[in-house]
């Protein structure tokens, strides 16, 4: 072994104790429950309170609007964050760049929580409202690449997609979480004292937590991986030219994979359920903290089928446990709205809880399934960007477009199609990719990981 190998790793790639294994799995969840919890948070605020306080202005209709089009802002400097950490990371770690990333969001999340609003500092509020959501994107856009390499670098070969599903839990986790404390302060505080103060306490709550992640994650090792790449001096200089250079068909078909699962899952996580449930104006006009209650149940079902994927990606191969997922979510997207609008507070719960099945199976093994379709010198900025590009395609503006559709249409049918064809498309992006389910991840094995994925090609 080499001197400057961190103990307790072998040359194969993986760690050698449990207790380490552990240490990575934990780190990997606590730290991305974090950074997801503070994403969510905001979407949901936006679905509930932001267009109100924020955006009042622009009437009742445009403010909602303008405050779900801030959600979805953020996900155009997603990419930045991929480019700046997938540079980052394939020069200097995975690791530096998970420090970062987490402090970045906890900062701007906490800074949202103390912001006034329109009523006392007039145009200055959306506008700083604005530029900490940009933070948040360029946050997450980085996060994500690091945590899930961290987590299947780490891993046994037999043991990828359950390894690589516990970041992935971090965003059921989040949104518990999110949904939680907003529904306990809708209690706690309701009516006008929840617009008033009460949904800027978990906001910072997140001051607190984000030590907690810090901590966490700094006691976790660099990825061996890495560290065999930085042993041969074989980081490369410019890994983003290399990746659009070699794998640009590659990277959009895996942005694809994600689109799919994000645009429906950004249904709840992006707050147009939450909006569209609870809207005193609207068909429902149900009570928030019993449509929060119903958000969080559906988080506990997410968290388990998320775990499944993970533990069925390989068992069935990672393609295998996405095309059942792509079913089952396409039967829950045309079972969703009629759920809803039936008024009842116990079929919507039923409605996201089974939208959550395929969400959870399509999730889980996507660490795995990305991490395997990238060389290893380029492998954070690959999944980076793809899951990056993704997020746009799929959930930046899911409650954007839905809201728009519904007020073109008068009807949700709209929204049930339009989530049908993203359902599709991912379906028919992951049937373009093999399943390179056990490839090696190591340095030594380039040649092999740069064989294309795609179905049809031999070399990209």
């Amino acid at each position: 072994m080499s001197r400057s190998q961190p103990q307790g790793f072998t040359p194969t790639g993986t760690i050698s104790t449990p207790k380490d294994r552990r240490r990575v799995v934990f780190a990997t969840v606590v730290g991305t429950t974090v950074e997801w919890y503070d994403f969510f948070l905001y979407a949901s605020a936006a679905g509930l309170v932001f267009g109100q306080l924020f955006f009042a202005p622009a009437g009742p209709g445009i403010a909602q609007i303008l405050a779900f089009l801030t959600v979805g802002l953020s996900f155009l400097f997603r990419p930045l964050g991929a480019f700046l950490a997938g540079h980052l990371g394939d020069k200097y770690g995975r690791r530096v760049v998970l420090m970062l990333t987490l402090i970045m969001m906890g900062a701007s999340t906490t800074l949202i929580g103390v912001l006034p609003t329109y009523e006392v500092i007039g145009v200055a509020a959306p506008v700083l409202l604005i530029l900490l959501r940009v933070l948040q994107g360029i946050s997450a856009g980085g996060e994500w690449g690091g945590a899930v390499l961290m987590a299947v670098e780490h891993a046994p070969k037999t043991k990828r997609s359950l390894f690589g599903a516990s970041p992935q839990l971090g965003v059921p986790l989040g949104l518990l979480l999110a949904s939680g404390m907003l529904g306990l302060m809708a209690v706690i505080a309701p009516g006008d004292a929840f617009f008033a103060w009460g949904w800027r306490v978990p906001f910072l709550l997140s001051f607190v937590l984000i030590l907690v992640g810090y901590y966490v994650r700094k006691k976790v090792e660099e990825s061996p991986v890495f560290v065999e790449l930085a042993e041969r001096k074989e980081q490369t200089r410019m890994p983003i030219v290399q990746l659009f250079r070699k794998h640009s068909l590659l990277v959009i078909i895996a942005a694809f994979v994600f689109a799919g699962n994000n645009a429906v899952g950004y249904m709840t996580t992006g707050g147009y359920i939450q909006r569209y449930a609870t809207n005193p104006d609207g068909p429902l006009g149900l009570a928030t903290a019993d449509v929060l209650g119903a958000v969080t149940l559906s988080a506990i079902t997410w968290l388990i089928f998320t775990w499944l994927g993970g533990w069925l990606g390989d068992k069935i191969g990672r393609r295998n446990t996405y095309i059942i997922g792509w079913l089952s979510m396409l039967v829950a997207i045309v079972a969703l709205f009629p759920l809803v609008n039936s008024g009842s507070i116990v079929l919507l719960t039923i409605g996201l809880m089974l939208l959550t099945v395929g969400l959870g199976l399509t999730y889980g093994p996507q660490a795995a399934l990305y991490a395997e379709l990238f060389p290893a010198s380029i492998r954070f900025s690959g999944v980076s960007i793809a899951y990056a590009l993704g997020a746009i395609l799929g959930g930046a503006f899911a409650p954007t477009i839905a809201t728009a559709l519904v007020d073109a249409t008068g009807t949700t049918v709209s929204v049930t199609v339009y989530l049908a064809i993203m359902a599709v498309l991912g379906l028919v992006a992951t049937m373009l990719l093999r399943d390179r389910s056990g490839i090696p991840l190591g340095p030594d094995h380039e040649a092999e990981q740069e064989v294309s994925p795609i179905r049809g090609l031999s070399k990209v």
